[in-house]
């Protein structure tokens, strides 16, 4: 089942067609007088070792040491912590190489080419899945300055295969492998993470992921746009997910974070892995590890791509603050809530510029 939806021209079309000229008014998302262009420092997301990381199961490594200061932990806990951090020793080298080699091939496909797997079934009726721009919900719905194809990893036996690129000839292979290493470094870390939260069991996220937990991937393109002081390449979010680890272009950036009202931009360094931490994760830790508030900019000159994966609990299962991280000091800060319902609220909450978070905070 999908949404009623008309075609929306592809914003790479509409950056070719355009040229030096204005964007289209709908892309219009902010005032030329009060916008941020470029953040005036560089966010100091720490670079963790995953290797050395794991090899410390007591948590007493340098790398524990920077998860810590980053994300927090039930003793240290404020605004100062980040919420993101970048991955190394991954061993995910060789697929990502793929995986951004195949996409970037797939987005300078024709338009025709790319259409075959266009996200408006029969032409009319949206469906998440699929190349092409997000749900238009009102005719007044400001949108990104981004194209993006958007698949089902897991689980697997729910995967729409024929939405899957069959061109290239290497993209259905770097997306399988890809996500399949993408998926060990997420439990690697979300491990450490549980480690730094003194649970009594370090699979406690692992686990709740249930018998059936979501795993989709999002490649988005970002074309080179007029006037980027105007528009977003992606809107300020906070991601639904339980963690997101994000592939970014290493020939530009445009990815930044908020923090004490300043936006920062996240650094680039080429061969790691990019891990944002999502709002499950904020309300299974009652708080204490940040989902943070992060956007996409565009520029004159150069394209983008990024490849995300989030991770989701079984849309079936319920979420809440761990008991353990709940005491007097530290009451329970978010309801408890089912995933699907948080899906359900969150898109529409993206589409108008909210934060699906709060509307689980007690």
């Amino acid at each position: 089942m999908g949404s009623k939806g008309t075609f929306q021209m592809p914003v790479q079309e509409l950056a070719g067609a355009h040229g030096t000229a204005n964007v289209p008014a709908q892309y219009i998302a902010r005032a030329h007088e009060d916008q941020q262009l470029a953040a005036a420092v560089v966010a100091p997301a720490p670079v963790i070792d995953l290797v050395r990381l794991s090899k410390h199961g007591d948590g007493t490594s340098d790398e524990a040491a920077k998860l810590r200061k980053n994300l927090g932990h039930p003793h240290h806990t404020g605004s100062h912590l980040w919420g993101l951090l970048m991955v190394s020793n991954h061993g995910v080298d060789a697929v990502m190489d793929n995986m951004m080699a195949a996409s970037r091939e797939f987005f300078r496909q024709p338009l025709e080419e790319k259409q075959r797997y266009a996200n408006l079934n029969g032409g009319e009726r949206f469906q998440f899945e699929g190349y092409g721009n997000d749900w238009v919900s009102s005719l007044d719905q400001i949108r990104d300055w981004t194209d993006r194809l958007y698949l089902k990893v897991e689980p697997e036996d729910e995967r729409s295969i024929a939405l899957w690129p069959v061109h290239p000839e290497t993209f259905r292979n770097a997306l399988h492998e890809y996500t399949k290493k993408c998926g060990e470094v997420k439990d690697d870390l979300l491990r450490a993470m549980a480690k730094l939260l003194e649970l009594d069991d370090d699979d406690y996220f692992v686990e709740h992921f249930g018998d059936k937990p979501l795993t989709d991937v999002r490649c988005s393109y970002y074309p080179v746009c007029p006037r980027p002081e105007l528009v977003f390449g992606l809107k300020p979010h906070c991601d639904a997910t339980v963690v997101t680890v994000l592939l970014v272009d290493d020939r530009v950036g445009g990815l930044q974070v908020l923090k004490d009202g300043v936006w920062w931009d996240v650094p680039i360094v080429p061969h790691t892995l990019l891990v944002i931490i999502g709002d499950q994760t904020e309300i299974m830790s009652n708080g204490i590890f940040k989902s943070p508030v992060h956007r996409v900019l565009t520029n004159t000159k150069k394209e983008r791509l990024s490849v995300a994966v989030d991770y989701y609990v079984d849309p079936e299962r319920e979420i809440e603050p761990s008991a353990q991280l709940v005491n007097e000091k530290r009451p329970a800060l978010y309801s408890k809530v089912k995933v699907k319902d948080y899906f359900a609220r969150s898109y529409n909450a993206f589409t108008e510029g909210k934060m699906v978070i709060d509307t689980v905070k007690i």
